[in-house]
């Protein structure tokens, strides 16, 4: 039997990239053969508006076809020098080329265009993007992975010179959970973050501790995570693949000694198909089993496997901006639905009667009980569950009517049926958080028949990325 062809995929000469498309790639317009059909989109990678570039297509779908740029005729005005040597490989930051006005710009174009196309409702004219204070060094939390066979760039490839090193320890290349880019800097997170990374790869390294082999399911280093806080404590958990108690010992010994500013030294065996610890014992070695964060006078306890917004200073301007949105007057019992560790909870607990705070991990709720008696918080009430079989009319009865619900929910949005109980419970405000405005919209629309969007602000907590966080205020109609 004949082996089949591999599809040959067009090359398109001369595009001109007129936007930035959601995902964080460009979108470029070429004319379509049947002009019935309209001008053919195409996202492209690393390519800015106003560049103008032959593009390789190397996917095809039914509405668009991705590519990436083998010739650029000329560059746009908009283009800044990226300051990180790992731009362009490194996914984490794909717009750096853009200066930080530009970013912005583009974000609040993506949130106001993706509400309207999708939400399909009355909106309020968009208030302006809240930019973050520092675009760089503003994570509080990174995870990298170990790789027995990193990636080559093409210059390493293209040289003469032999390479000795294929181990790596940094983060995936964009598109290829199966490769690992080896980080030699990363400008997200601040001192002694690099340090960390770079000493834990060299000692493992020299040791000749074995690196994580994907398609083998062997090894043994898998993971390293960072976490630091504005209070100055740092954690590290790694993440082993193999129980060796002789090398776990003398690896956190030597990360120990080397760094004494950790505070919390932790490790996982976790020999699953996924990286995730969630599911997983974290043991702690050395010091604390947590970390300490401050958002004003109130503290929050993180540990190894806590939720914490990742931009610890734009996380305190988001919640400022929710509570302002919610005017409280004092008196108002406020549902906190997927509460996590409790953070929006006990900041706002002290300008309302009562907060209800619902969260579907057991240990989140754990951490949000211990951060309110932390702070002496006595008017908050936690409970653990999936959100639509909690959020019920006995739910309420016993605990009292909202006044105010504040949604932070995961990327897919709001469940139908807690959709359906919100409406049914009728609070007078909702403040909807999200890191998705595309299911934020599709909610505010189920939410329309008895909610009118009255304020929309958009907060920047990822400088850099195409992520974004979005404030929505809708009041009972």
């Amino acid at each position: 039997m004949a082996r089949r062809r591999r599809e040959r995929y067009p090359l398109y000469k001369e595009v001109e990239i007129i936007d930035l498309a959601i995902e964080g790639k460009a979108v470029g317009k070429v004319k379509n053969n049947n002009p019935e059909q309209g001008d053919l989109t195409i996202f492209v990678s690393k390519t800015v508006p106003g560049d103008v570039v032959d593009v390789q297509i190397n996917k095809k779908k039914k509405n668009y076809k991705e590519g990436y740029p083998v010739k650029f005729h000329k560059y746009s005005d908009k283009r800044i020098d990226a300051p990180c040597q790992h731009f362009g490989l490194c996914g984490g930051c794909t717009r750096q080329q853009l200066s930080y006005e530009e970013q912005l710009k583009y974000k609040q174009k993506q949130v106001e265009e993706t509400l309207i196309r999708i939400s399909k409702v009355e909106l309020p004219e968009i208030q302006p993007i809240l930019p973050a204070p520092e675009i760089f060094y503003y994570r509080n939390k990174l995870e990298f992975s170990f790789t027995h066979s990193r990636w080559l760039t093409n210059d390493e490839i293209n040289t003469d010179t032999d390479i000795n090193d294929y181990k790596g320890l940094g983060f995936h290349i964009p598109g290829r959970y199966d490769k690992i880019l080896d980080i030699k800097e990363c400008l997200l997170q601040k001192d002694p973050s690099d340090a960390i990374r770079l000493f834990v790869k060299y000692y493992a390294v020299s040791n000749n501790y074995e690196f994580f082999n994907l398609y083998k399911k062997i090894g043994f280093l898998r993971n390293l995570i960072i976490r630091t806080s504005s209070t100055g404590e740092i954690m590290i958990i790694i993440s082993f693949f193999e129980n060796d108690n002789e090398k776990i010992t003398n690896l956190l010994n030597a990360v120990a000694e080397k760094f004494p500013k950790i505070t919390s030294v932790n490790y996982v065996i976790n020999n699953k198909l996924n990286d995730s610890i969630t599911d997983l014992q974290v043991i702690n070695y050395k010091g604390k089993d947590h970390i300490l964060e401050q958002m004003d006078d109130i503290k929050f306890i993180v540990g190894p496997k806590s939720f914490y917004q990742t931009n610890s200073a734009q996380a305190k301007k988001l919640y400022q901006t929710a509570t302002e949105f919610a005017d409280f007057k004092g008196d108002e019992i406020v549902y906190d639905l997927y509460t996590g560790t409790g953070t929006i909870a006990n900041f706002t607990a002290s300008r309302v009667k009562k907060v209800i705070g619902i969260e579907y991990v057991k240990e989140a709720v754990d951490d949000a009980i211990k951060n309110s008696a932390l702070n002496n918080i006595t008017n908050t009430l936690f409970y653990a569950g999936d959100m639509k079989d909690i959020l019920t009319d006995d739910f309420i009865l016993q605990n009292g009517k909202p006044d105010v619900i504040i949604l932070d929910p995961p990327r897919a949005g709001i469940h139908k049926s807690v959709i359906k109980n919100i409406l049914h419970s009728l609070p007078e405000k909702i403040i909807y958080i999200s890191c998705n405005v595309a299911t934020q919209a599709r909610d505010i629309q189920l939410l329309d028949s008895a909610y009118k969007v009255e304020k929309i602000k958009p907060v920047d907590m990822f400088p850099h990325t195409h992520h974004i966080e979005n404030i929505i205020l809708l009041k009972k109609r």
